[in-house]
């Protein structure tokens, strides 16, 4: 039987990425500009590219997916606030590479007011920023900066002729992100497309798996169920760990063989229209947890569950990574790894041997999605329409002080939730986490 892909959700729409735009130019001081520029081709090496990906603040304000182009917003402009920058139609470049949008489709399909094409851009520019006071730029971006000191310098040369140059530059990233942080209904649909192809592709690594594997072939098979349904490239390395490789972190060599009687960490997600997706699931190889496995992953399974049902308006990502800690020490404790009191532990930060990291990060057009965790100091409360990961983990040593049984285990467990305005709302239900479930799934294929 043919299979069919998940069926795929709306694109935002252009009227969407308008009220964005307005949004930032509407916190903007009087006489202000923004200047923001998409991702380049990255060249690999010789004449091969890396996969284009467009930058992720650019994308948030104009939805555009070519490179190489630049945004111009111009509040309380008569002729239009938002113009943009784009490649030239070229028929000898396209036949290598593809059509091009250009700058007229630009403006009907993503609800731009203008666009020019990039050859227009040097003499256009400087007209366009003339009496501007304060250029918004983001500060990390060095080929933008560059520019920006150009068109600056330019205008001042041209004083004697009435030109006025912007006095000021001024980092735009700290309010793109403050708005990328709460994600609308459009996002969050796409958000909950992200979350089941990748549950379908951990399901599917499960069912797969078995001693001998190499951790490689259980990433392709993550990768390919991310394609099938749409996801064309996964949101960050994918992380395949059996045994021991399952205490890295960050293991992406994926180079090993699976052996019965392991456990296999995988953590992956897909990205589907720039959302991302970010699973982690714990499994036997050979599907059946051994007793001391079993003992660990129940004790981050606990964990896991109560700070996931800790998500709701007005808490923190402290509070409820602080949940964790304690679940997690009293555990430790319990099992011999950690010898008490629980508070001793806690304070003299003797779990993080075993647990390094912390619960929780936001997700959305980046794995690790940018937004503050703290305002004036202090932990941010959490709001409906953030989206955030949720996380423990346990990673014990391989060390002679350890009983023979759990060393060398990693064990992580990680979901997407979405705070509601009444609680949460978890994205990854579609794969399991509990003992049975999971071991049902592996001898059900």
């Amino acid at each position: 039987m043919p299979r069919t892909p998940l069926p795929r959700p709306a694109a935002i729409s252009p009227a969407e990425y308008r009220a964005r735009r307005q949004s930032l130019m509407a916190a903007l001081p009087p006489q202000s500009a923004v200047l923001l520029s998409a991702a380049s081709l990255k060249t690999r090496n010789r004449d091969s590219e890396y996969p284009f990906r467009q930058d992720s603040d650019f994308h948030y304000l104009s939805g555009f997916p070519e490179p190489d182009a630049l945004l111009v917003l111009l509040p309380g402009r008569e002729d239009g606030e938002a113009v943009l920058f784009c490649q030239e139609k070229d028929p000898h470049m396209e036949a290598w590479t593809g059509l091009r949008i250009g700058a007229e489709k630009a403006v009907t399909t993503y609800g731009l007011d203008a666009a020019y094409e990039n050859d227009e851009r040097d003499a256009l520019l400087p007209e366009l920023l003339d009496g501007r006071e304060t250029l918004y730029l983001p500060f990390d971006d060095g080929e933008t900066l560059a520019l920006a000191e150009s068109l600056r310098a330019e205008l001042a040369a041209q004083a004697r002729r009435g030109a006025r140059a912007p006095r000021a530059f001024a980092d735009v990233a700290p309010l793109i992100h403050e708005r990328r942080l709460i994600k609308s209904e459009a996002e969050l649909d796409l958000m909950r497309h992200a979350a089941r192809i990748s549950a379908a592709a951990h399901r599917r690594a499960m069912r797969s798996v078995c001693p001998g594997l190499q951790e490689y072939q259980l990433q392709a098979e993550l990768e390919h169920e991310f394609a099938w349904h749409g996801a064309r490239a996964p949101a960050y390395a994918t992380i395949v760990g059996g045994g021991e490789n399952a205490c890295v972190l960050h293991y992406i060599e994926n180079g090993a063989t699976l052996n019965d009687g392991d456990l296999v960490l995988i953590d992956a997600g897909g990205e589907f229209d720039l959302y991302a997706g970010d699973i982690t699931r714990t499994f036997p190889v050979n599907g059946r947890f051994s007793s001391a496995q079993r003992e660990l992953y129940d004790l981050v399974l606990e964990a896991q569950c109560r700070a996931v049902a800790a998500v709701a308006p007005g808490t923190t990502l402290q509070a409820i990574h602080e949940g964790v800690v304690r679940d997690l020490t009293d555990g430790l404790i319990r099992l011999g790894l950690l010898e008490g009191p629980l508070e001793t532990r806690i304070d003299d930060h003797g779990y993080r041997r075993f647990f390094l990291h912390a619960t929780s990060h936001w997700l959305g057009l980046d794995v690790h999605d940018v937004g503050d965790y703290r305002l004036e100091g202090q932990p941010r409360e959490l709001m409906p329409g953030m989206v955030l990961t949720v996380e423990p983990g346990l990673y014990i040593p391989d060390a002679e002080d350890i009983p023979e049984a759990y060393r060398g285990i990693g064990i992580r467990i990680e979901d997407d939730v979405a705070v509601t305005a009444t609680g949460r709302e978890v994205l990854t239900t579609d794969v399991p986490k509990s003992v049975a479930d999971i071991e049902a799934l592996m001898h059900d294929r």
